[in-house]
């Protein structure tokens, strides 16, 4: 368990390299400095830049990465009203300025070149080493061989079809999405292996550790034989999961639908459906993925719009219920969008459209070529260039620069380096967290910055550990375990995609990533409550914390196929979110209000030459969002 991950003989040698000088970027840049780097005439020179040093490539850091160390604390600082020594004035000035470098900032870039003209000059200003916001890769050179694994954001898919803004988009970008699900996605690889999911029981919660392998495949009963649960908890699983019983008799559909709406799934299986303890422990975690929080703090009908089982027998009719219009179209309406998923998540994406506003930083042509490409991070912020990313670059103030009704100009201060720099624009787009935006602009309205402080976002963490092979994976016949008690949640082998020249491994001999997740909330608060509580203790948690974790989750659950953790776990980055999913409606304790009193929709109105745009903003954490309301900014600036 002591064993230090430092046996670079298995690593491919020019990737680390290249690590290296990643992650000694400033002082690189300091020595080695881009001659062609800020030429144009009369224009104030800027310190030294990591990303325009040589070898600059992020994709490849190891450790704490996500928020990582050095991308929040000024945030965090400007929160607690510090203050910092006079700004020094650059002398740029732009068409448009955008705060935040994720989906939704390069889609607004992109909309605004294509409504405004194409010659505007765009500055994209991000607090992060990487452009991408939660739509980050992590790539690793395993034995020669490149693999590459989600740090962000999973897949393209949204609770209801993409609209014609985000897929028109996707189409601009080249994402012919039912030719990519067709010839890459390979997702059913592990299952025809003979691998299936599993349960990990831990003995801290269950009494015992014992992994159970099949339990989807049956028969439940016999499966569950040997867990560590007493006979009635056994019974009950099984109930919940093959029963077929009314548990709300003599109530129609909409009033079950509205019971159900107004207690947790937790709530149900212990009130409704008598479980015991147990039960809810196994259950408890299932909401993790797509919530963040456990089912204490998840509706019951949101849980059996999700397929989460118990309900067959009670009736229930598709399609969600109206409150007052709040509750938006679901899975059970519409059967929800397509499904993609490139092998690292939606950074996919998110290089694309760097490729479209910056074509000399990401070399190739197509959407099957780009998941290999070497990213040019010198070519991202050149004075010539109309569009330019600037990384490690902090903002901390958005002020007009005289009455917000008349103004003509923006100006945006921020940090980099420890220095705090100025420049102007004609409008601004903070696409950034929304919990941000009342520092830095503290003239809103008063009632705007309350409702942009009640969007609390989920917090949550993307581990990517590197294993040397996938034998005891393959020795235990399993592909995917969920862990109700541990410290991840849930993990499993990198799912089985091949793109342009990028191929995933086949060999059970080959190196391989595991995905990991772990949510930090505090059970039995409301959501926003478990929220903060996490985030807190994910800001505290340190990075020997996380790898110890994760080297006994991993030996423990995986011991009977012969793991080794001090042998087999080459690499590991740990991607931390304190501040991760966008909030989203939860009628256990948000109160109804028509759509225009809605936090969200209040919190994203237009502020004289300043509009907003991000995924808190659509109050839904889905990339079609982020892309929808980076549109919906840019129309409000150009008609404005």
């Amino acid at each position: 368990m002591d064993q230090p991950i430092t046996r670079r003989d298995f690593l491919n040698g020019i990737a680390i390299g290249a690590t290296a000088a990643a992650a000694s970027g400033p002082l690189l840049a300091a020595s080695m400095p881009d001659p062609a780097a800020r030429a144009l005439p009369g224009a104030s020179p800027l310190p030294p830049a990591a990303q325009d040093a040589f070898g600059y490539y992020p994709p490849l850091l190891t450790g704490l990465r996500g928020s990582h160390p050095g991308s929040f604390e000024d945030a965090h600082a400007l929160r607690d009203s510090h203050t910092w020594p006079t700004a020094t004035d650059t002398g740029q000035e732009y068409d448009l300025i955008i705060v935040g470098g994720g989906i939704s900032g390069l889609a607004a870039a992109h909309f605004y070149r294509a409504q405004a003209k194409t010659e505007s000059r765009i500055l994209i200003l991000d607090n992060h080493d990487d452009f991408g916001g939660h739509a980050k890769r992590n790539e690793f050179n395993l034995d020669g061989h490149l693999n590459i694994l989600n740090g962000g954001t999973l897949e393209i898919d949204s609770p209801r079809p993409y609209g014609p803004i985000a897929a028109n988009l996707l189409t601009t970008l080249g994402v012919d999405v039912p030719k990519l699900i067709k010839t890459t996605q390979n997702l059913e690889f592990y299952q025809s292996l003979g691998l299936q999911s599993g349960v990990f029981f831990d003995r801290e919660t269950f009494g015992a550790d014992k992994l159970s392998v099949g339990l989807e495949r049956g028969p439940l009963k016999e499966l569950l034989a040997q867990a560590p649960l007493s006979a009635a908890a056994r019974a009950a699983i099984v109930q919940i999961q093959e029963g077929n019983i009314d548990y709300l008799p003599g109530l129609s559909s909409d009033e079950k639908k509205q019971r159900l709406s107004r207690m947790s799934y937790e709530a149900f299986l212990r009130d409704v459906v008598h479980v015991e303890p147990a039960v809810l422990n196994f259950y408890y975690a299932r909401t993790m993925g797509e919530w963040g929080v456990g089912t204490d703090a998840v509706s019951a009908l949101d849980c059996w719009g999700i397929g989460l089982p118990g309900f067959q027998g009670m009736n229930l009719a598709k399609g969600s219920i109206r409150r007052m219009g709040f509750t938006p179209a679901g899975y059970e309406d519409t059967g929800g969008s397509f499904r993609l998923h490139f092998p690292d998540g939606n950074a996919t994406i998110a290089r694309l459209l760097v490729r479209n506003l910056i074509p000399s930083a990401v070399p190739g042509s197509s959407a099957e070529d780009v998941v290999t490409a070497r990213v040019n991070y010198a070519q991202l912020d050149r004075d010539a260039a109309p569009v330019r990313v600037r990384l490690n670059s902090i903002a901390i103030r958005a002020r007009h620069i005289g009455d917000p009704k008349s103004a003509d100009q923006v100006e945006v201060t921020y940090l980099r380096g420890g220095q705090a720099f100025t420049t102007r624009a004609r409008g601004v787009v903070l696409a950034g967290y929304n919990m941000m935006i009342p520092y830095l602009c503290p003239e809103l309205p008063a009632a705007q910055k309350d409702a942009l402080h009640k969007l609390v976002k989920t917090p949550l963490v993307y581990t990517s550990v590197a294993l040397r092979n996938r034998q005891a994976f393959d020795t235990l016949k399993v592909h995917r375990v969920y862990a109700p008690g541990s410290f991840h949640t849930y993990f499993h082998l990198n799912p089985h995609v091949h793109v342009g020249r990028y191929e995933s491994p086949k060999s059970v001999n080959d190196p391989i990533l595991v995905h990991m997740v772990r949510t930090p909330c505090k059970r039995g608060l409301p959501e926003h409550e478990q929220n903060r509580a996490g985030r807190a203790e994910l800001l505290a948690t340190s990075f020997e914390t996380f790898e110890r974790n994760i080297r006994e989750q991993l030996g423990r659950t995986l011991a009977a196929g012969g793991f080794d953790p001090a042998r087999d776990i080459t690499a590991i980055t740990v991607n931390r979110w304190p501040h991760g999913y966008a909030p989203e409606y939860n009628p256990l304790f948000d109160p109804d209000v028509p759509e225009a009193e809605r936090p969200h929709v209040v919190g994203r109105a237009r502020f004289g030459r300043i509009a907003i745009a991000n995924s808190d903003s659509g109050g839904a954490a889905y990339t079609d969002t982020a892309i929808d309301q980076g549109h919906r900014a840019v129309v409000e600036l150009l008609q404005g």
